[in-house]
């Protein structure tokens, strides 16, 4: 038996959650996924899984043995690299998720770049606008915007994600440009379903202030509302990544441009320091060049 490919097939049904996405994750048939799992199991000596035709789950031995397949298999990963050539360059699959508007407004190009630099790296781009469990849905990477972040995760801090308030000029044409934090009260805000919904929060004047917001349409992403705002539908807080354009272009009014709105750090997070691959790593450094402290898209707002 390659006691190696059997944990690989274990590992993966695991993570996967049944034989039959193993079978094609490894492009192995499913009978020989359940062969590997049977002679893994004659090897340990226990029974690892409960198998039912809805569920998979682990016994108190595959709950043992799980982990230590993963330390094997990393080991392994290590020895290989280890004995080849240090000019190497990095290639493999990397899935990379962010939110859906940071994906459209940014990382989409940014990857373009990334892989014309390293030809021997795809990259499989999950646009999600909610938090992902990098292990359980096989995520390499994430972009989050966090001032909290849990400090169980692995990050490299890369930026800061500023925002901006903002309107088209069509509707600055039919109401009054607001001069203080405090007159948005008596505007039609446009909110997003989870960040400030109902209350704005700024640095004006030293001070943090927070205004309560209120308008007719909410969504769960930035994009929406972008569109919604450049429509004239009314004022919005907008990722500076996403709205620098349309600012600069004309699209959208910059207001109040003396109150800061709350910023966010923005972090590149992933599962493990220990054995990284190199095309992970590679993408990591891109990414800290690529966003420094004063991104491309702030300038010249």
């Amino acid at each position: 038996m390659d006691r190696l490919q059997a944990m690989q097939v274990f590992v993966a049904v695991v993570e996967l959650g049944s034989q039959s996405a193993a079978a094609e994750h490894l492009d192995l048939s499913r009978p020989v996924v359940s062969r590997y799992l049977a002679e893994l199991e004659d090897w340990v000596g226990a029974r690892l899984m409960h198998r039912t035709t809805r569920k998979l789950s682990l016994t108190a031995a595959g709950l043992e043995i799980l982990p230590r397949c993963r330390q094997m298999l990393d080991l392994s990963g290590d020895m290989q690299a280890a004995v080849s050539t240090s000019d190497d360059a990095p290639r493999g699959m990397l899935r990379i998720s962010a939110s859906t508007s940071f994906g459209q407004a940014q990382l989409a190009a940014a990857m373009t770049e990334f892989v014309v630099r390293y030809p021997g790296v795809s990259v499989d781009l999950q646009m999600l606008d909610r938090t992902v469990n990098l292990v359980d849905e096989r995520i390499d990477l994430a972009i989050r915007m966090s001032n909290d972040l849990d400090p169980n995760l692995i990050a490299r801090r890369l930026t800061v994600c500023r925002s901006v308030i903002c309107a088209s000029p069509g509707y600055l044409r039919e109401h009054p440009t607001p001069q203080r934090v405090e007159d948005l009260s008596r505007h039609n805000c446009l909110t997003h379903s989870y960040v400030g919904k109902s209350l704005w929060h700024f640095e004006q004047d030293g001070e943090q202030v927070s205004v309560p917001v209120q308008g007719n349409i909410s969504a769960n992403e930035a994009s929406t509302l972008l569109q919604a705002t450049i429509a004239g539908a009314g004022v919005a807080m907008l990722p500076s990544y996403q709205a620098g354009t349309h600012i600069k272009n004309g699209e959208l009014i910059r207001l109040l441009p003396h109150a800061e709105p709350r910023r966010m750090n923005m972090y590149a997070v992933y599962a493990s320091r220990k054995h990284m691959p190199s095309a992970l790593r590679s993408l990591l450094d891109f990414l800290v060049l690529k966003f420094p402290e004063r991104p491309e898209w702030d300038i010249g707002l």
